[in-house]
Parts: structure tokens; sequence; C-alpha cells
């Protein structure tokens, strides 16, 4: 598995991390609520581990937010706070599991692994599909009239965003919005720089043009 780790306490972050790195797991690691959420918006995980207090954005903030970005990353909360009314409004937040501290390193290992499974379990619910195009949201696979394509994090945020919201147009100011965070126009383009670059990988090659540019409102992935 690929965690991602978001704890402020750098005791219990640096023991866990090395109890999951012994366990055979890759662990990326941050220490505030901003720079989690950055890393769960910008790189692919399997698993999120979310401490509920930290600096910056608190716990159940990044992934209410995370969630309204259509990011469906699996969530394990971590907190001290272990009451009934606690767990609940975790879970509520869109958490997937919720374990009190102090806990049994053993019991967060079996968590995690119920997660992942039941992840995979949906794996053929979770198959987005425009004409010949196929992404797989649980593998990350992505491919083409049978032709594997490899997309970076960003570019494959970019796609499922897109596929998610096919035949219709999305605004750049959306995307922005939803792909990058960004809740303001920065006036840069980042937007068409991104969208030429998976156009490319998409559709370069094919008979068919799935990406399309509707000019001074957007873009659209559609098979007509």
């Amino acid at each position: 598995m690929y965690i991602l780790l978001i704890e402020d306490d750098q005791q219990a972050a640096q023991c866990l991390m090395d109890g999951l790195v012994e366990s055979g797991h890759q662990v990326d690691h941050a220490a505030d609520g901003k720079t989690g959420l950055d890393k769960a918006m910008t790189y692919v995980h399997d698993i999120l581990i979310v401490d509920r207090m930290l600096p910056g954005y608190d716990g159940l903030s990044i992934i209410q937010m995370l969630r309204n970005k259509e990011c469906s990353t699996p969530a394990l909360i971590l907190s001290a706070l272990g009451e009934v009314d606690d767990r609940i409004e975790g879970l509520r937040a869109g958490g997937d599991d919720y374990l009190a501290k102090p806990y049994a390193f053993d019991e967060l290992l079996i968590r995690l692994e119920v997660l992942l499974r039941r992840r995979q379990s949906k794996v053929y619910e979770d198959v987005l599909k425009v004409g010949d195009l196929t992404l797989n949201l649980q593998t990350h696979d992505v491919n083409r009239a049978g032709q594997g394509i490899r997309l970076q994090p960003k570019e494959l945020r970019l796609l499922e965003y897109l596929m998610r919201h096919a035949d219709q147009l999305v605004s750049r100011s959306l995307l922005l919005e939803k792909v990058w965070g960004f809740q303001f126009d920065p006036v840069t383009s980042i937007v068409d720089t991104q969208i030429s670059r998976l156009r490319k990988k998409i559709d370069k090659g094919f008979n068919t043009t799935l990406l399309h540019t509707i000019r001074g409102k957007g873009f659209m992935i559609s098979e007509s």
C-alpha cells in the first residue's frame, strides 16, 4: 500500500511510519493539514491516515474538502477523541474508519487491510469509460483501444474529473478549483498546458478525438 500519513506529532508519526515500512508499505508524510491536503490532491495514494487535531486544516476538514473534490481515497481517522459522538462526527465527515488513540499497531494494520479490500472489491464498479478509453479508479490504469497509457498524477486527476463529467462542458475555472484546488483564477495557463499534454497521450495516433476544446468556454470529453 502507498499510504499518506497526516500527523503533526513527529515522534508518533516516525513510530507509525517505521512500523508501516517494516510491514511492507510505502509512506508519504505530511506534518500539517495544508501540506496533507496538497499531497492528497496532488498524488495518488491507496489510503489516508489522518490525525484529527492538526495545525492548519484539521483532519475532518481535510476529508470533507477531499470528498467535495470527488477524491474517494479511503481515510482512516486517528484521534484522542474516542467517544461515540466523536466517531460519528468523523464518519459523517467522510472518514471510512475511526481509530481512537492509544491504539494497538496490529489493529491499525488490520483496519488498513480491510479498507484496501473494500476498495478493491469495488474495482468493477469504478471503471470510467468514454468510447474506447477507460480509466480504472482503483488501479489507476488508463487504456485506449487495448493500449495502455501512462499518466502523471495531475494528468490522472484531470482525466478522471473530465470523464466523470463526460459530454458536459467543464470550464477552466472549475478545473482550477476541482483539480488544482484554486478558489480563484491565478491568471495562469496551467489548465491549457495540462490539457495539451493529456490530449497528446489519449488522442494522438487514434482515429477519433475524445478531448475537445470549446473555444472561450472550456473543455469536454466526448465521443462526438
